[in-house]
C-alpha cells in the first residue's frame, strides 16, 4: 500500500468537491484545493497528476480552465449508478464515482471512457465469462431486493395496486413516462429537443391509445429540491394520465409496468434489467447498442461512435462494475459493487421487520431521537406514547401496526392494547456491546435487542434469544464468524460500557495457588433481578453465598458502575464486604478484573457472558440467558433449554443474529465487527476508558451533556 507522499496528487478549485471525505478513497490520491487567482496560478509549480472537474457543471469550466493553465488533463467526476440509502440533494453522501479521463458518460456530444469501452473494449474485458457471471448475479440481486440509484425507498410496498385505476382492465398495458428535472445535466448534453418532454409523453398517449398513462415524478422534485419537466397543469387535467407523487421503489415501480418511455434517466436501464421494453427520446449511456428503441434523429455523431450490439450484461459490466468505484459506507474503503448490494440487503432485513406503524411505550425523550434509527424502516411512522388512552386518541390502528416496549414500567399500557386486539408485544433493551459510559449517565447505544416473544433476562417466559439458542442451526461460517468476533472482542479489551480504571493482578494479595473469585454486583432493583433470581437476588446474599461456598478463595467484589455512579441502588454494607471479600473494586476496568480471576460468581450479570468468552469459569446463582447450555455451573435450572452448546454458537446467538447495531456516523445498521472499531476509535480519541467515580458536578454535567445531544443535537 502506498503512503500518503508516494500518492498522486490532484487538483481542485472546487472546495465542496476537496470536502468530500470519500473522495481521496475512491481516486486513491492527495486532493489539493487550488485558488483561481491569475497570478497564483503564473507562480504555480506543481507536481499534479490531473484537474478534478464534476462533470458539465458549470464548475466544472473554472477547473477546464486551470487545468488548459496549468497544461494538465482534465478528468470528469460524477456519482455512480448506485448512490446510497438517501438522495445527493438531502445531504447523503454517494458511496459510488466515476472517474472519466475523455468526457463524461451522460454526455452523448462527445465520448467518454465508458462509451468507448463499449464500443472497443480492446482488452476484451467483455468478453470476460467470470466479469459476465458477476453481472448476471448483480442484476437478479438488484432485482430480487429493489435496489435502485437511490435506496430510501420500501422494496416491499406491491405498487400494482397503484397502477390499477377503476377505468384499467387487467389486460390494458401499463405505461411509465419517466419525469426528470429540469436543467438537469444529462438533458443538456443528451441530444433531446427543446420539446422532448411533450413528445415524449404525445408518443406514449398515441402508441397506447386506450392505455392510462403513469408518469414517475422525480425523487429530487419529491424532496421539494427541483422542479420536472412537464407541464403540471396538462398532466392533472388530462384524464388518461396519472402522476405518480408516492416514494416508491424505482425496481418494483418498473417491474409492474410494460413499457418505459425516458429522456435519459438511468430508471431506463433499471427497466432494461427487470426486461422492459425502452424507448429513450435522448441519448442515456444504455442507448444505441441494441438494446432501446431510440428516438434521437440518427444524424447526430453518437450513432457512427456507437456501433456494437452489447448485451445487456455488458454494458451492466462496463458501467457498474469496470466504470464505477465504489467506497463500503462502513468501513471507507475501496469495495466493489457486491459488498455494497450486500450492504444494502443487511439494510432492507432490518427495514422489513420495522415496516408498518409503530406504536412505541416507554421511551424518554431522550431515548426517543435515537431508537427512531434503530427501528426505521422507508415511510414507516413511528408514535410514542406512555398511556394506553393516548394510543386510542391519537387514532391506534391494528392494521400493520406493532406495539414496542422499553422497560418494565410501560409494559402494563401496552399489554392493555395487545390482549384487546390480539396482537404481540415487541420488548426493547440495550445490547450486550452498547457503548464508552453508562446508560444511566444517558450514554446513547450503539446495540438494542428487539424481542417478538419475551425478552432475554426474563427466564419466566420463552424469548427470541433463547428460541435461537434451543433451535438454530448454527453453520460453520457463522460459527467461524462467532469465533472471530470473539477474538475481536478481547483483543480490542471492549465489554458492555467500557469505563473504569486499569487494574493489574500486582495489586491483588492473593496466595500462591489460591483461587480468585470475581462476583460482580448488580443493580438490585433491575428486572433481570427480579425476573430472573429465585433465592439470592441481593448483593450481600450473593457475597455470603459465594464465602459459604469458596472459603478459601481470594474473592474480589465489583459493584456495579450504575451503583459506584450513584445512579442506582445495590450498595453493600461494609460490614458484609469486610466478612465476604478480600478486595473491592469500585473503579476498576471489567476486563482488567476479568483477566485476574478464575472464576466468576453471579446472579444474572453479563460478566458472567464475559468471562464465558474469556474462557473462565462460571457460577450461575441466578437465570441468566447464557445459563442452561452446559457452559456454566447452574444453582437452578429453566427446562425449556435441553440444548448443550458450544461457546461459539452461544456468541453467534447472543451478538451476532439477535442484537442489532447502528453505526451512529451513518445512521444505518452495522455489524457488530464494525461496532466494535467504532468503540475502540472513540476509547482512542478520549484516551482510553475513563473513571466511573466522579464528583456529583462531573456526574450531573456528564449526563446534562447526553441529554442535549440527544434531545437537542443529534444527528439523526
Amino acid at each position: 500500500m502506498m503512503n500518503e507522499a508516494q500518492k498522486q496528487k490532484l487538483l481542485s478549485c472546487s472546495a465542496k468537491l476537496v470536502k468530500q471525505t470519500a473522495l481521496p478513497i475512491l481516486l486513491d490520491a492527495r486532493i489539493s484545493l487550488i485558488r483561481l487567482s491569475a497570478a497564483y496560478i503564473k507562480r504555480l509549480s506543481t507536481d499534479a497528476t490531473a484537474v478534478l472537474a464534476w462533470g458539465r457543471k458549470p464548475s466544472a469550466r473554472k477547473a477546464a480552465r486551470l487545468a488548459q493553465n496549468l497544461k494538465l488533463p482534465l478528468w470528469q467526476l460524477e456519482d455512480g449508478f448506485t448512490h446510497s440509502l438517501g438522495q445527493g440533494v438531502l445531504g447523503t453522501p454517494s458511496w459510488s464515482l466515476v472517474l472519466d479521463k475523455a468526457g463524461i458518460y451522460y454526455d452523448a456530444t462527445s465520448p467518454s471512457d465508458l462509451e468507448t469501452l463499449l464500443e472497443y473494449d480492446s482488452a476484451k474485458l467483455l468478453a470476460d465469462p467470470v466479469l459476465l457471471e458477476r453481472a448476471k448475479s448483480a442484476i437478479a440481486l438488484m432485482l430480487k431486493h429493489g435496489i435502485s440509484k437511490y435506496n430510501n425507498t420500501s422494496p416491499f410496498v406491491a405498487v400494482e395496486t397503484l397502477l390499477n385505476p377503476a377505468n384499467v382492465t387487467a389486460n390494458t398495458p401499463k405505461i411509465l413516462v419517466v419525469d426528470q428535472t429540469a436543467g438537469d445535466m444529462s438533458l443538456q448534453y443528451g441530444l433531446l429537443q427543446a420539446d422532448a418532454p411533450q413528445r415524449m409523453l404525445a408518443a406514449a398517449l398515441s402508441e397506447y391509445p386506450e392505455a392510462t398513462i403513469f408518469i414517475k415524478t422525480h425523487p429530487d422534485v419529491l424532496a421539494g429540491k427541483k422542479r420536472g419537466c412537464f407541464d403540471r397543469q396538462f398532466v392533472e387535467q388530462h384524464e388518461r394520465i396519472v402522476c405518480l407523487t408516492q416514494a416508491l421503489n424505482p425496481i418494483r415501480l418498473v417491474q409492474a409496468v410494460d413499457h418505459v418511455y425516458v429522456m435519459t434517466s438511468q430508471l431506463g436501464f433499471e427497466a432494461l434489467l427487470a426486461g422492459k421494453t425502452v424507448t429513450c427520446f435522448g441519448m442515456p449511456f444504455y442507448a444505441g447498442w441494441g438494446l432501446t428503441d431510440d428516438r434521437v434523429d440518427r444524424k447526430h455523431s453518437v450513432f457512427q461512435r456507437r456501433t456494437q450490439q452489447r448485451s445487456l450484461e455488458q454494458v451492466f459490466a462496463a458501467a457498474y462494475l469496470l466504470y464505477s468505484r465504489y467506497v463500503h459506507p462502513d468501513v471507507q474503503e475501496r469495495c466493489e459493487l457486491e459488498a455494497i448490494l450486500a450492504y444494502i440487503i443487511e439494510q432492507q432485513a432490518y427495514w422489513a421487520e420495522n415496516r408498518g406503524g409503530l406504536y412505541a411505550f416507554g421511551f424518554t425523550r431522550w431515548k426517543q431521537n435515537y431508537i427512531r434509527r434503530f427501528l426505521y424502516a422507508p415511510s414507516n411512522k413511528l408514535h410514542f406514547f406512555w398511556r394506553a388512552k393516548q394510543a386510542l386518541r391519537k387514532g391506534f390502528q391494528t392494521n400493520s401496526a406493532q406495539l414496542v416496549v422499553w422497560g418494565e414500567r410501560a409494559i402494563q399500557e401496552a399489554r392493555q392494547l395487545a390482549e384487546a386486539n390480539q396482537m404481540s408485544i415487541w420488548r426493547v433493551e440495550d445490547g450486550f456491546i452498547r457503548s464508552v459510559g453508562l446508560g444511566s449517565d444517558y450514554t446513547a447505544p450503539l446495540s438494542l435487542v428487539l424481542d417478538k416473544q419475551g425478552i432475554y433476562y426474563d427466564p419466566t417466559q420463552p424469548s427470541d434469544l433463547e428460541n435461537l439458542l434451543q433451535t438454530y442451526h448454527f453453520s460453520d461460517e457463522l460459527l467461524a464468524r462467532s469465533a472471530n468476533l470473539r477474538k475481536m472482542l478481547l483483543q480490542s479489551r471492549l465489554s458492555k460500557y467500557n469505563c473504569g480504571q486499569q487494574f493489574v493482578r500486582e495489586h491483588t494479595t492473593a496466595g500462591a495457588g489460591q483461587a480468585i473469585i470475581l462476583v460482580p454486583g448488580q443493580v438490585e432493583d433491575d428486572a433481570s433481578i427480579r425476573k430472573g433470581c429465585r433465592d439470592i437476588k441481593t448483593n450481600t446474599a450473593l457475597l455470603e453465598a459465594v464465602k459459604a461456598a469458596k472459603p478459601a478463595a481470594y474473592i474480589i467484589y465489583k459493584p456495579h458502575p450504575d451503583v459506584v455512579s450513584g445512579n442506582r441502588r445495590g450498595k453493600v454494607a461494609k460490614a458484609v464486604l469486610a466478612s465476604c471479600c478480600d478486595l473491592v473494586l469500585d473503579d476498576a476496568s471489567i476486563t482488567d478484573c476479568l483477566d485476574i480471576a478464575d472464576e466468576v460468581h453471579t446472579m444474572t450479570s453479563l460478566v458472567g457472558f464475559e468471562a464465558l468468552l474469556r474462557g473462565k469459569a462460571v457460577t450461575c446463582y441466578g437465570l441468566p440467558f447464557y445459563a442452561g447450555w452446559g457452559l456454566t455451573q447452574d444453582r437452578h435450572v429453566v427446562e425449556r433449554r435441553q440444548r448443550k452448546l458450544s461457546l461459539n454458537a452461544l456468541v453467534a446467538a447472543s451478538l451476532i443474529l439477535y442484537p442489532r447495531y447502528l453505526n451512529w456516523r451513518t445512521g444505518a445498521f452495522t455489524t457488530p465487527e464494525f461496532a466494535i472499531q467504532l468503540l475502540q476509535q472513540q476509547l482512542h480519541q478520549q484516551g482510553g476508558k475513563q473513571k466511573n467515580k466522579m464528583s456529583w458536578l462531573q456526574r450531573h454535567w456528564r449526563k446534562a451533556t447526553h441529554v442535549y445531544r440527544g434531545v437537542f443535537n443529534f444527528r439523526y
